[in-house]
């Protein structure tokens, strides 16, 4: 019997320490100052990645592939999303693999616009995905030719 009223005993006292924790932890909760709303807003990301050409040079290259047949948008001398969306359809339909058409000028983009530059010609220092300074260079020298396209 003795065994019994101290489990009972026992029991009350951890049954009362136990509520009296889960007492604290609500009125902390409580009394914890209320979330502040965040506004939130939509951020379109309208990136331009000329890759060095001026806006002249730029312009050359959207007439360039628009007259190929893919509507790089605006011939506004901005290489964006849709600029470059054009542009990687092109090096696609082509067989250079510019990857997934996508408007971001990424390694593979890169490498697709390298394999392109290079096949007609051009130094591009090799097809690397990177878009260094004999990259940039065939890329306007590769603006020029003829004379521009606009």
């Amino acid at each position: 019997m003795t065994s019994n009223t101290l489990t009972k005993a026992l029991l009350g006292t951890l049954t009362a320490a136990a509520l009296s924790i889960g007492t604290l932890a609500g009125a902390t909760t409580a009394t914890a100052a209320p979330a502040q709303q965040v506004p939130t807003q939509t951020v379109t990301i309208q990136a331009v990645n000329n890759l060095g050409l001026t806006t002249t040079e730029a312009k050359s290259v959207q007439c360039y592939v628009r007259d190929a047949g893919f509507s790089p948008g605006a011939i506004d001398g901005q290489l964006g999303s849709n600029s470059w969306k054009a542009w990687q359809r092109f090096l696609n339909d082509r067989g250079f693999n510019a990857g997934t058409v996508d408007g971001s000028v990424g390694p593979n983009t890169i490498r697709g616009l390298q394999r392109f530059l290079t096949y007609i010609g051009y130094d591009t220092g090799g097809i690397d995905g990177i878009a260094g300074t004999k990259t940039r260079a065939a890329w306007k020298a590769f603006s020029h030719l003829g004379g521009g396209w606009c």
